[in-house]
């Protein structure tokens, strides 16, 4: 046996006398108790039981998970999106005064010829790797991950089909939303 671990366990029992620091320490933990307005008062009952929120994740983990910055990157580069075609679909109409096959041929060509390329991307790693990232519980029955708020997670990915289905290819309702 060493002499320091010997030492040790010889002054287990020992009562060092209190030092400065010691003695600061306990002062200030005696303010606190003093300072504490729920002092000889029963604490308040709180629910145990919870479910995780996202404000519970981005405490934890001092900021959003990565399928939270994805998904507010889809939905603002949505957003340029829709603002730009709606103002290219009014003007079209604007220009396509009375002709409504001239603006169904024209707007359908505008519509097949966007690129969403970027936007795509985003997609299809946001239905690879959501589940992972959020970790999302298989259900049995489907054999497939749970659904969200009773949807698939999946995300569709844009194209013409999405141009034309928010900007229809009718020139009444173009006109219609012309201010």
């Amino acid at each position: 046996m060493q002499k320091a671990e010997r030492d040790a366990i010889t002054r287990q029992c020992v009562v060092l006398p209190e030092t400065p620091r010691q003695r600061r320490e306990r002062a200030a933990l005696e303010e606190d108790l003093r300072s504490i307005a729920l002092s000889g008062k029963p604490l308040p009952i709180r629910a145990r039981h919870f479910r995780p929120s996202a404000d519970a994740y981005l405490l934890a983990t001092r900021g959003p998970l990565p399928y939270m910055l994805r998904l507010r990157e889809i939905e603002q580069r949505t957003e340029t999106h829709e603002a730009t075609l709606r103002a290219a679909w009014l003007a079209l109409a604007d220009e396509c005064a009375e002709e409504d096959a001239r603006f169904r041929i024209r707007w359908e060509a505008s519509a097949r010829a966007q690129a969403f390329d970027e936007v795509n991307d985003l997609i299809a790693r946001h239905n690879r790797w959501y589940p992972v990232e959020s970790r999302l519980p298989m259900d049995p029955r489907r054999r497939d991950y749970a659904l969200v708020n009773g949807r698939d997670y999946r995300l569709d990915e844009l194209d013409a089909a999405w141009v034309l289905e928010r900007f229809p290819a009718e020139l009444s309702s173009a006109r219609a939303a012309l201010p």
